[in-house]
C-alpha cells in the first residue's frame, strides 16, 4: 500500500530520478524505498559497502541514501571513496548521535544526515532538498564574477583562477553563497539557514564544510587568506586585488 504522506509530497520535477538506497537492514531499506517510490522515485537497493560502490559507478544513481554501520566497508569509507570519482548527492544514516561522529560523516563526503530511527518522510524531504539543489539550475542571472571566482549557478560550476573546482552540492551552494556577499561575516546560523534551508541544525555540518571548502580554494590550509575565521561571529569570503593575484 502507498504511503499517503509520501504520496502527499511528491515533486512532478523530480520524477524518475534514481535513489540508491544503501543498508544492511532489510526493513529500514524497504520502509525508505516505499515511501521514496511513492514520492516519484526510482529505488535501487545495496546490502553492504561493496555492492554500494559497485552501484554508484553501474547506475550513476543521482543521489545515494548511506547507513552508516556496513557489513564489508562502513558508510564513511563508501562515501571517501565515491567521492573520489562522482560529486554524487549523499545522505548519511546513522545510529550513532555522537557530535563527532557526524563530523566524521560530512568530513568524508556526506551532504547530509540523518540520525536513526528516523522519519520516512522526513527522509523523502531530505532527498527533495539536496536534490533539488543539485539538478535545478538558480534563477537565471548572469555568471557572478568576484575577484579570482567564477560562479555560473546555471551549470553548478565554479572556477578559481579559471580552474574547475570539483565541489559536493553543499560545497557548491556554500561557495556560492559567499562570492555572491563577499567581505561579509556570518554566522553558523545565517549560512545554515542561507545554504541549507534549515531554521536550526547542527552547526558542525557549517563548520565540516568550510574545512573541506578551505581545503580546496586556499593555497596554504595553514594560513588561510581568502575563506577567513571571524572569530566570535562565523566566517568571512575575503576577495580583494591581493586574493585576486594568488595563484
Amino acid at each position: 500500500m502507498i504511503p499517503e504522506p509520501a504520496r502527499a509530497i511528491a515533486n512532478a520535477d523530480l520524477v524518475d530520478r534514481r535513489v540508491l538506497v544503501v543498508d544492511d537492514d532489510v526493513t529500514v531499506a524497504e520502509v525508505a524505498a516505499q515511501y521514496l517510490r511513492a514520492a516519484g522515485f526510482v529505488v535501487d537497493h545495496a546490502a553492504d559497502g561493496f555492492a554500494a560502490i559497485d552501484a554508484a559507478v553501474r547506475i550513476s544513481p543521482d543521489l545515494i541514501v548511506l547507513d552508516r554501520m556496513l557489513p564489508g566497508i562502513d558508510g564513511v569509507e563508501v562515501s571517501r571513496r565515491i567521492r573520489r570519482t562522482s560529486a554524487t548527492p549523499i545522505i548519511l544514516l546513522t545510529a550513532l548521535g555522537s557530535e563527532e561522529d557526524r563530523i566524521r560523516g560530512l568530513e568524508a563526503g556526506a551532504d547530509d544526515y540523518l540520525t536513526k530511527p528516523f522519519s520516512p518522510r522526513e527522509l523523502v524531504l531530505r532527498v527533495q532538498s539536496v536534490l533539488r539543489r543539485s539538478l535545478t539550475p538558480f534563477a537565471p542571472e548572469s555568471a557572478v564574477e568576484r575577484g579570482p571566482f567564477r560562479i555560473d549557478s546555471a551549470a553548478r560550476i565554479a572556477h578559481l583562477h579559471g580552474r574547475a573546482l570539483a565541489l559536493t552540492v553543499r560545497e557548491f551552494d556554500l561557495l556560492a553563497f559567499l562570492v555572491k556577499h563577499p567581505n561579509q561575516a556570518f554566522s553558523r546560523e545565517e549560512l545554515l539557514s542561507a545554504v541549507w534551508g534549515w531554521t536550526h541544525g547542527d552547526l558542525s555540518t557549517v563548520t565540516v564544510h568550510v574545512r573541506r571548502l578551505r581545503e580546496k580554494i586556499e593555497p596554504d590550509l595553514s594560513h588561510p587568506v581568502m575563506l577567513m575565521t571571524v572569530w566570535g561571529v562565523g566566517y568571512r569570503l575575503d576577495i580583494s586585488e591581493d586574493t585576486d593575484e594568488l595563484a
